[in-house]
């Protein structure tokens, strides 16, 4: 990871990661997305962290494709292109499959496959005054892989409104659409991030969110049997692990549920 492009501060269980070229509005660049891939890929829950969250330097969350590497597309043959979806297949892999929490914060402009980034994450939380745009369509692109994780957070009419038809969301309207978790004032945004993985991780066991997240990925487009086959298998997997061991004990002995950041 190079800091002149991420910065990576841990305190206790949450990570924060920051895009860090707000000259360039953070675009995403092969570097970054390259440093984007390799931060979420790293296996936190085993180094004792359960909540990463994102966010971007200066005025913009991030701007999208960098423009001098869309220009070298230009004259890019079909190995090229394939190579280049690739990387940025792996770094949507990356934020989606990764076990912990992830919370995204979001300020200004949140375009294209920076927009993509964002709603990869669990939750995202919008400064008010930001906008979302998918914008592929508008310069010949298409926006092929947020496709594949859109229908984690919106109905079909929607996704194929904000695809088809790209024009920026006020945060008020992501957040009515299902794009956006909550919208806060600007001023707000790092604490409200803060609040939020303090509820989740003191109200949620670890280990379930990791396979509630899992199976939420695994399910999607599968038929009905194979659902039910899937969801009964991590069913009997939960209950087999220890955090379901400590649950149900403190709920028959206190009637309450775990302090999970204890």
């Amino acid at each position: 990871m190079e800091s002149d492009l991420l910065r990576i501060e841990r305190e206790g269980d949450r990570v924060r990661i920051v895009l860090n070229q707000p000259s360039r509005a953070n675009a995403l660049s092969p570097r970054l997305v390259a440093g984007l891939t390799e931060v979420y890929r790293r296996d936190w829950r085993a180094e004792g962290v359960r909540a990463l969250l994102l966010s971007g330097a200066g005025r913009n969350f991030s701007a999208g494709a960098d423009l001098e590497h869309l220009e070298s597309l230009l004259a890019a043959g079909p190995e090229e292109n394939r190579t280049d979806s690739e990387q940025l297949r792996d770094m949507f892999s990356a934020v989606l499959e990764q076990p912990a929490l992830t919370v995204a914060l979001v300020q200004g402009a949140c375009v294209a496959g920076g927009c993509g980034l964002a709603t990869a994450h669990d939750f995202v939380i919008a400064a008010e005054g930001s906008r979302f745009l998918y914008s592929e369509v508008r310069i010949g692109f298409v926006a092929a892989l947020v496709a594949t994780f859109l229908p984690l957070r919106l109905k079909g009419s929607d996704i194929r409104e904000l695809l088809l038809h790209p024009q920026f969301l006020e945060p008020e309207r992501a957040h009515e659409l299902g794009l956006v978790n909550r919208v806060v004032a600007a001023a707000q945004l790092t604490t409200a991030g803060e609040t939020l993985v303090d509820e989740v991780l003191r109200g949620s066991s670890s280990e379930s969110i990791a396979l509630t997240k899992r199976l939420l990925l695994d399910l999607l487009g599968r038929p009905l049997s194979e659902r039910l086959d899937l969801a009964a298998e991590v069913n009997a997997r939960a209950r087999a692990s220890e955090d379901c061991r400590r649950g149900i004990r403190t709920f028959l002995e206190s009637k309450t549920t775990p302090d999970w950041r204890s």
